[in-house]
């Protein structure tokens, strides 16, 4: 389906000729850019609403800003799309977040536009206030311009460039694109304080007034610059309660205005251009703008998927047979059945009520299912602190998110060994979002630290008996849990809870020759592979491991003296992860077998769906049975060759 954009949308591959059109064609250059995002995502996929909302600013960035010399830092990247649009990915966006095409983030890879990679939120002022360091050291007359939504500004990172900013003497403008919305509402006291500032008429009003009466005051000899500073600092000081917390860290404020006036925005950037030093305009939007369903419920339209632009129904796959649930809700039920029988249960989560789908605990248990914010540093040693009291606390946090809070991992929580629940959703290849969030490391670096107790199911119901036993209170020290995006293999995942012993695998299947030790999800692809091979008369042993660390010892003693031939599959990176702590077991104890470590290699992996990632990565069904086809081939030679 060709998906034809307007007319002066055709005529734009650069921001050099979004420059050549005259101002009041710009709006109607926006109503095109917007179209064409709806068009295309409507079609292909992709997140949706976040870009809707900054068309308007993003237009007049590039329309006032020298881009690229100008270095233009988005936050997060959801809000790209027209950024990509505008800078000459016109043509190929309909390849965005598809496999080989372009990426769903801002790339660094990808165009000399794209200043900076993101996936991650609150990066983007620490990286502009580093170019803008970086150009007034050479000398360079260039601009730094962040843009960072509300809910990243939550994060502490965030707060810590600003810290910087206000006094490193550098010329960056912090744009904060204020719509309460992360993926979800926005939390916090921030979002209250922000809320407070824009909706009072009262301060809005007296603003207007005063600002519209400093126009009429006389200047000149005996007016000085110094007078028109304080004049300006003690009436923002008495009007705008919301200049003292950015001002304090010596930012100027400008703001809010209203972002979908592209008027105002281009006349406001203009004038911010000539103002030297570090300052922050706050701009007003609406996430989803222009599309009257996005704009009324966000969350939904955040990435809805495929769906009807006209109609806006959202496409569902359609199935004759129950299909297995995500794993993210089978958490998300399991953790209020159990929150019901142990009152000591609390969940926490950053900003990802619905991706954790915590939201269920949340709505039927308010008291005791918590969104924190964009703050993954702060819920784990939260998580922490509830549990020097008693508390057994489920933190749910993306694996790529967890790397965040890493230091809090070790120093708050597993020298102190208090035990924790840590449940990793999106462990492993996440397809379409790419490598800021692939869980490839959570295996790696937490099997490293002392205390923490490194944990996958198989299926659904393995999830919650290792979530039952969690919870007990036999298990004393943190655990982690991971899981992987999308949906399980039981669709009667119901399961009566068991406990699980820490540090117990299972043998799944008897074979001769040749053994597979598998840690999660993806000894579902290995079981699909044995059945394969066995009809070719290759019989593998099958064993789900359960658990990285502590390792079942007795289970790989029997393992490594009946087979010489071992395969590890695993979807976590093979650079120290399951696959090395067997490897690890074998030295440590003097045996000696043919290893084969299959998971997620010592490189980055791009963006695809999860099935082109898996078989790129080499530890899909098809993949794994010829490994064992492989494996299996050089044994006989080996034996032929000692013959």
């Amino acid at each position: 389906m060709d998906i034809i954009p307007g007319p002066l949308l055709r005529s734009v591959n650069s921001p050099a000729d979004l420059k050549k059109l005259p101002r009041e064609q710009l709006h109607q250059f926006s109503d095109e850019l917007r179209q064409y995002i709806i068009d295309v995502v409507s079609v292909h996929g992709g997140h949706f609403a976040a870009s809707l909302g900054v068309v308007e600013l993003t237009v007049a960035l590039h329309y006032v800003f020298n881009t690229p010399y100008d270095q233009l830092v988005w936050d997060v990247g959801h809000q790209a799309y027209g950024h990509k649009i505008i800078t000459g990915r016109r043509d190929n966006f309909s390849s965005n977040r598809k496999y080989n095409g372009l990426s769903g983030f801002p790339k660094r890879a990808e165009s000399e536009y794209d200043t900076f990679g993101v996936g991650h939120s609150s990066t983007s002022i620490s990286a502009a206030l580093g170019m803008a360091m970086a150009a007034k050291y050479k000398g360079e007359d260039r601009k730094a311009i962040a843009v960072i939504g509300d809910g990243a500004m939550t994060a502490g990172l965030a707060f810590e460039a600003m810290n910087h900013a206000g006094v490193a003497d550098t010329d960056m403008l912090i744009i904060l694109n204020d719509n309460c919305m992360s993926i979800d509402p926005n939390v916090g006291a921030l979002k209250e304080y922000l809320t407070d500032i824009t909706t009072s008429h009262t301060y809005n009003k007296l603003k207007d007034d005063i600002w519209k009466a400093l126009g009429k005051l006389p200047v000149g000899k005996n007016f000085t610059r110094e007078m028109a500073s304080k004049l300006e600092h003690s009436i923002k000081g008495f009007i705008n309660k919301n200049s003292n917390l950015f001002e304090a860290l010596k930012l100027r404020y400008f703001g809010p205005i209203d972002g979908h006036n592209l008027t105002k925005l281009v006349d406001t950037l203009k004038d911010l251009k000539s103002i030297p030093g570090p300052k922050i305009l706050h701009v007003l939007t609406v996430k989803g703008k222009g599309y009257s369903l996005a704009e009324k419920e966000q969350t939904k339209w955040h990435a809805p998927g495929l769906f009807d632009k006209i109609t806006g129904e959202i496409y569902k796959k359609k199935y004759e047979i129950p299909q297995p649930p995500k794993y993210q809700d089978v958490f998300g039920h399991t953790i209020i059945e159990l929150a019901e029988k142990n009152e000591k249960i609390v969940g926490i989560t950053p900003a990802m009520p619905s991706g954790s789908s915590l939201k269920y605990m949340m709505e039927k248990m308010p008291g005791r299912a918590f969104d924190v914010g964009i703050c993954e540093q702060h819920a784990v040693t939260l998580s922490a602190g509830m549990a020097t009291q008693g508390m057994r606390v489920f933190c749910n946090i993306y694996s790529s998110f967890m790397q965040r809070a890493y230091d809090q991992v070790v120093h708050d929580t597993a020298i102190q060994n208090l035990p924790v629940i840590f449940c990793l959703d999106r462990a492993g290849l996440v397809g379409e979002d790419g490598p800021t969030h692939h869980g490839a490391y959570d295996i790696a670096f937490m099997r490293c630290i002392p205390n923490m107790i490194v944990s996958a199911p198989m299926n659904e119901s393995e999830l919650r008996n290792l979530m039952y036993t969690a919870q007990l209170e036999s298990t004393v020290s943190p655990i982690s849990i991971r899981y992987p995006r999308g949906e399980g293999v039981m669709p009667e995942w119901r399961t009566p809870f068991e406990e699980i012993k820490i540090g117990k695998g299972r043998r799944l299947k008897e074979g001769r020759d040749i053994a597979i030790l598998s840690f999660g999800h993806p000894g579902n692809f290995a079981a699909s592979a044995i059945r394969t091979v066995r009809a070719e008369g290759i019989e593998p042993a099958h064993y789900d491991m359960r658990f990285a660390k502590p390792l079942d010892e007795e289970l790989l003693h029997e393992v490594f003296k009946k087979y010489k031939s071992i395969v590890t599959v695993e979807d976590g990176t093979v650079v120290g992860g399951f696959g090395s702590a067997v490897v690890e077991f074998m030295v440590k104890h003097g045996y000696s077998a043919n290893v084969k470590i299959v998971g997620i290699p010592d490189s980055i992996v791009e963006h695809g769906s999860p099935k082109q990632l898996h078989e790129e990565c080499g530890f899909d069904a098809n993949a794994i049975a010829e490994t064992l086809r492989e494996t299996m081939k050089e044994q006989v030679s080996i034996k032929a060759l000692a013959q």
